[in-house]
């Protein structure tokens, strides 16, 4: 039988989806976070951020992307996905928090 290699991000970054993965774990926070009755300021704030990814000049030169909000933020997105019970999200950040963080 033939094992399957799964990827080394120390190695390359090669067979991750750290993109494609992190634009669906925002899809996933999005969900809950565009609910009034789920969100607070601190996801308001959040929210502003995203709508920052890729455009240097509405944040200083600095070229945000969704990884870097996933890294800064994992702790306050686990405990999002925690209190919401939302499984297939909390498995999504472990996936990318061991791949890409």
């Amino acid at each position: 039988m033939v094992q399957e290699e799964k990827p080394d991000r120390y190695v390359s970054f090669r067979g991750i989806e750290g993109e494609s993965n992190s634009r669906e774990l925002v899809a996933m926070v999005l969900r809950h976070i565009n609910d009034p009755a789920k969100s607070n300021r601190f996801w308001e704030q959040f929210k502003e951020k995203l709508a920052r990814v890729g455009q240097p000049d509405e944040n200083s030169g600095r070229c945000l992307d969704e990884l870097f909000l996933i890294h800064a933020y994992i702790n306050n997105l686990r405990e999002l996905f925690e209190s919401h019970d939302d499984g297939p999200a909390m498995a999504l950040l472990e996936q990318i928090e061991e791949e890409s963080c």
